[in-house]
């Protein structure tokens, strides 16, 4: 496997498919696994077939950024719509609740105090599990299984980065065949919390939402895109 196999596993959904891609998403009736590829993550699975296959093990991946788009147009792939987990999964969130009247909400990741902030807002009140995102992988399988209700619809959302939301959800979502939606969800919990601010709609309407995130948090993501954006090209021009 390698990262232009990845790009064919991506579902490139148009804007006016959204919606129904969603409550497709609400209605799951067996373990289903959602996440996101951004160029962060293609560089991962560049360097590492295991990672890579956690990746394939989901049964949704969408494109999240204008660096996937750019190795779309490279590889002459639609790149459909882009849709970042910030913005999607308080919508499935939301639309999840107008079909479903008792949830059971499981969120992993982050620390507090921004992990109950954050939980809290995005699942609008309602009551959920946690556990904090620097636990071994077997402690969330162990969580799961104690707190996954077969007769409700389960909402996991995972939120501890990657690679390990990805391989995480591997793990939960052959738990068990209770109705479950798993949602890899990176800094979701953060975001919702304030922990970090979003954007202002410049950066995030041109495709500039990482160097916004690079001027706030240079040392954290000095990394990620000072040194991972050109590794990203060199990736994507070897892998055509």
């Amino acid at each position: 496997m390698n990262s232009s196999s990845i790009l064919e596993k991506v579902s490139y959904i148009e804007k006016s498919k959204v919606d129904d891609f969603i409550n497709h998403l609400i209605n799951v009736n067996q373990p289903t696994s959602l996440g996101f590829l951004n160029q962060h993550g293609y560089n991962l699975i560049a360097k590492s077939t295991e990672i890579d296959e956690s990746f394939r093990q989901l049964d949704y991946v969408l494109r999240d950024g204008i660096g996937i788009k750019i190795a779309c147009k490279y590889n002459h792939i639609s790149a459909g719509e882009n849709l970042n987990g910030t913005d999607l999964i308080p919508s499935i969130i939301k639309q999840a609740q107008f079909i479903h009247s008792d949830i059971n909400f499981i969120v992993y990741g982050t620390v507090e105090p921004w992990l109950s902030i954050g939980a809290n807002k995005l699942f609008l009140g309602n009551d959920y599990q946690s556990l904090d995102g620097f636990k071994d992988d077997e402690a969330y399988l162990d969580h799961f299984k104690e707190n996954c209700r077969d007769e409700r619809f389960n909402i996991v959302v995972l939120a501890m980065g990657m690679p390990k939301q990805e391989r995480v959800a591997k793990l939960l979502k052959h738990a068990n065949s209770a109705r479950t939606l798993i949602i890899c969800g990176g800094a979701i919990i953060d975001f919702q919390a304030g922990r970090h601010s979003r954007a202002p709609d410049f950066y995030r309407n041109n495709g500039l939402e990482w160097l916004y995130r690079l001027s706030k948090e240079p040392k954290r993501m000095f990394s990620r895109y000072v040194v991972g954006i050109p590794i990203f090209f060199a990736n994507v021009a070897l892998r055509k």
